[in-house]
């Protein structure tokens, strides 16, 4: 009996997304093959380097790191044309984990990331050329991020598309799969949230609100999106802000979690012992 290629669709979510690297450390200590990739946005991140060969214990390293560290350092402002920020210092932070000219034809496992073409709205799935250009592309959150541009077409955060990429494993031809999604449900982040009796509401700065914005819309698409994997990994997430970078180890602490409740599945079904 030929041997089932398993497939990880990773899903977007901004520092949520960092709850990935501990599903992907829990998948590799119980022995799970993964061989072949695929993300959106901060999926896109973390499944680069994962394709590129980088083994979990390099990413965590590397996340934990990013979060003792202030974010404005990665910030380069643009003129408001598309976007707040210019994106090349996160490019240049990609470059020296990824390497500044890897190919998809360079990575070690088949990888795949998804972008959403700013004025048609279509899904553009990028599988090949410069593996940076496509996950820059696919990070670029609306208004915060400068659009990317690529051929004819200007592309933002795959998120508003195709937030959890289960279809691209699909073509790719993932036999097994199995998608993490990190996008909560809004209502469920602000029953986490509730204030005390007479405690004042904060101001939402406009970072937050762009941000809360793309994931209201997206949560109802990210559970379409993931309803065709094997198993779905759904790690706790919802009382961590989208933008809370600093809180790295804890996210990374509930993606193992969520991941250890998975692992009896998987190993069933996959026929592992």
């Amino acid at each position: 009996m030929a041997k089932r290629k398993v497939g990880l669709a990773l899903s977007g979510g901004a520092a949520r997304g960092m709850a990935h690297i501990g599903v992907l450390d829990v998948l590799e200590r119980e022995g799970i093959p993964i061989d072949m990739v695929t993300g959106t946005s901060a999926g896109a991140v973390i499944g680069a380097l994962y394709a590129q060969g980088k083994d979990s214990s390099y990413i965590k390293n590397q996340a934990i790191e990013l979060s003792q560290k202030r974010l404005t350092t990665f910030i380069d402002p643009s003129l408001p044309h598309s976007g707040f920020i210019r994106g090349e210092r996160i490019k240049e932070l990609l470059a020296g984990a990824i390497g500044g000219n890897t190919t998809f034809t360079e990575l070690k496992r088949p990888f795949a990331c998804v972008a959403t073409d700013i004025e048609t709205g279509d899904e553009v799935v990028i599988a090949q050329g410069s593996v940076i250009e496509a996950v820059r592309a696919s990070i670029s959150i609306p208004a915060i991020f400068t659009a990317v541009r690529r051929g004819n077409r200007y592309l933002v955060d795959g998120g508003l598309v195709n937030p959890v990429p289960v279809n691209l494993l699909q073509q790719m031809g993932a036999d097994f799969i199995i998608a993490v999604n990190v996008i909560p449900d809004v209502s469920d982040r602000t029953q986490r949230m509730k204030k005390q009796p007479g405690e004042r509401t904060k101001e939402p700065n406009i970072i937050h609100v762009l941000m809360q914005s793309l994931y209201i819309g997206t949560y109802a698409l990210a559970k379409i999106s993931a309803e065709a994997a094997d198993i779905l990994i759904e790690p706790q997430v919802a009382h961590i802000g989208a933008g809370d970078f600093h809180h790295i180890p804890e996210l990374i602490h509930h993606g193992e979690m969520a991941a250890g409740k998975a692992i009896p599945e998987i190993k069933r079904r996959l026929k592992i012992r």
